[in-house]
């Protein structure tokens, strides 16, 4: 399946939220990989910030880093950047953006 999402980098830490992103943990990124995650790409523009996953299901790669320490600590720094953060809670399921339009 592939999900899109919308966060936001909170005025001024653009700079940071890129850096960070230069530095994800090799933990992490093996988490998402083993939680059934296939693709993740991010797109920016300004402070919007556009997430397109490609996984096996969603709510499941969610539940899987929702409670792991290396996620824990990221989404803590993601926090200290982040207006609208990636919701890993139980609702975060639902916070995908709905498809309008796609050429087939």
């Amino acid at each position: 399946m592939r999900v899109a999402l919308h966060t936001r980098i909170r005025p001024g830490m653009e700079p940071e939220y890129e850096q960070a992103h230069r530095e994800v943990p090799a933990e992490l990124t093996e988490a998402i990989r083993k939680g059934g995650a296939h693709e993740w790409t991010i797109w920016r523009s300004g402070r919007e910030l556009f997430h397109v996953i490609d996984c096996d299901d969603y709510r499941a790669l969610l539940a899987s880093l929702a409670d792991l320490p290396v996620n824990i600590a990221w989404q803590a720094r993601m926090g200290e950047l982040l207006e609208v953060a990636h919701d890993y809670s139980g609702d975060g399921g639902n916070q995908e953006l709905p498809v309008v339009w796609q050429l087939t």
